[in-house]
């Protein structure tokens, strides 16, 4: 973990910013051509952050044709790959000397925890550029057996201009996913980050053209989904499309492309995840500890969210007694203050949302265990709920907040049936101490990525992606993710 600052520190360091505030096109800040601004606000507060760019169509137009002049002219993609690599080495080095503004930026902008965005955010973003630039010239192509009469390879090309559409919950984070491993494939990118957080995405884009990424490979729009991110959905001249994000505009996506150049889509999108405990854990106290981060980490703003605590009836009030010790620990408070690890909700809108879920377990009379309120602004207190049946709208659907839902089963069928009763199949957990029960529930849970024992996502090495309606067309993380930003080649040579 990174050395915290103190809370009188990190205020200094806001107070010193220098914000970003227009759209980041061919290695230089230009206003939108319509003139338009929309207004951040820090969402901890309600305090107006700035005006930035709001981009369109148009302001799309200009980002494609400088990333697809810069694609061609092989400025990027037509370097060798150690100079890539060297160049992304020194873009990571110059975000690691950034990176208390980076924290601080991305505090102010999403209502995230300044020591998460510090000890979490920051650090794995630079990581996962650093593993992707060491990937470079380490992936290797490969010849088919066609015996003597030819030689053939099978070779990678970058794809071409790749737009990368950012959700707010993780805006550093979720970039490095993303141009990682598309500009170490050689490719140019056209960034649209989240509506509700664009500062640390303008920064990052102005820091990676001063380590040397060149003018035109890394552009960035910000703008609404419907004004920014659409246009570059439709866009011909742009090849593929990332998107993190809700599962109803990934389908959307999907529209752009049938009704555009069918473009490459790679969706990661929402989760209803469970952590399923069975009656024979070792450790219930280490077990009610990965419970609290899964469910609560991030305000529970994250896609891989613990949502769904599905737990073996003997042990559930002795587990929920353990998670309530540790939840005291999570203080709610101002995100600048380091003491603390939950901050606001993103926005009033989500906040409105989040907040509707905690009427309904009032309507439905469940048993709020813990939490249930709202406090002063837009935050929301960490909320258990149990009783919850898979009727229930806090079962069935993403809420996107800190609320755990709490559901009991008697045999390991049903708690994998439990499991599986959703539309998503991102991320699952399994806590057993039994071999052979953990083989079958990892087996068993139609999941992406499936833990056992603990609560995660894996590391830079691992893919990250879901089943069902989590995802579509590809893997995050890795040496996968590289597969999407390429094209495969066979090169047939006649030697006969």
């Amino acid at each position: 973990m990174a050395d915290l600052l103190s809370k009188q520190a990190y205020a200094d360091i806001a107070a010193s910013l220098e914000l970003r505030t227009q759209a980041f096109i061919d290695g230089r800040f230009v206003a939108a051509k319509s003139g338009n601004t929309f207004v951040t606000t820090n969402p901890a507060t309600g305090a107006e952050l700035a005006r930035i760019s709001a981009c369109d169509s148009q302001d799309v137009d200009v980002a494609v044709a400088a990333a697809k002049a810069a694609f061609e002219d092989g400025r990027w993609s037509g370097l060798h790959p150690a100079a890539r690599k060297s160049v992304l080495q020194q873009f990571a080095q110059l975000l690691e000397d950034h990176a208390h503004e980076l924290a601080v930026l991305e505090s102010l902008d999403s209502g995230k925890p300044v020591r998460e965005c510090q000890n979490i955010d920051v650090p794995e973003t630079i990581h996962t550029l650093r593993w992707h630039a060491e990937l470079i010239d380490k992936i290797y192509d490969a010849t088919a057996p066609v015996g003597n009469g030819a030689v053939t390879m099978v070779v990678r090309e970058p794809i071409g201009v790749v737009g990368l559409v950012l959700p707010w919950n993780f805006p550093l984070l979720m970039l490095a996913w993303k141009i990682g491993p598309s500009l170490a494939a050689g490719c140019s990118i056209v960034v649209k980050p989240a509506k509700e957080t664009t500062l640390t995405a303008l920064r990052v884009a102005e820091l990676a053209h001063q380590a040397g990424v060149p003018a035109g490979v890394f552009n960035v729009v910000p703008g609404s989904g419907k004004e920014a991110g659409e246009p570059i959905g439709r866009h011909p001249d742009i090849a593929g499309v990332s998107f993190t994000g809700s599962t109803d505009t990934g389908r959307l996506f999907l529209k752009y492309a049938a009704e555009s150049n069918l473009k490459r889509v790679v969706l990661e999108l929402g989760g209803k995840n469970p952590a399923v405990v069975m009656n024979d854990v070792e450790d219930i106290d280490q077990v009610a500890q990965h419970v609290v981060n899964g469910a609560f980490w991030n305000m529970g703003e994250n896609c891989s969210a613990s949502s769904r605590l599905i737990v073996h009836s003997q042990v559930k009030d002795e587990l929920l007694e353990r998670v309530q010790v540790h939840l005291r620990d999570w203080k709610l408070g101002d995100p600048l203050d380091p003491d603390n690890r939950l901050g606001s909700m993103v926005s009033k809108a989500h906040f409105e949302k989040v907040r509707s879920y905690l009427e309904h377990a009032s309507e439905a009379q469940l048993r709020v265990v813990t939490g249930g309120q709202t406090e002063q602004g837009v935050y929301v207190q960490p909320t258990i709920v149990d009783g919850v049946t898979p009727e229930s709208r806090l079962f069935k659907e993403e809420i996107f907040g800190p609320v755990l839902s709490v559901t009991t089963f008697e045999t390991l069928e049903e708690a994998i049936e439990l499991a599986n009763d959703t539309n998503y199949g991102l991320a699952a957990s399994a806590y057993t101490g039994n071999l052979r029960n953990a083989l079958k529930l990892s087996r068993g849970i139609r999941a992406g990525i499936v833990t056992v024992n603990c609560f995660g996502e894996g590391d830079a090495s691992t893919p990250f992606g879901g089943y069902k309606e989590s995802g579509f067309g590809g893997r995050d993380k890795s040496q996968w993710a590289h597969d999407q930003y390429t094209e495969l080649k066979t090169i047939w040579i006649d030697a006969s």
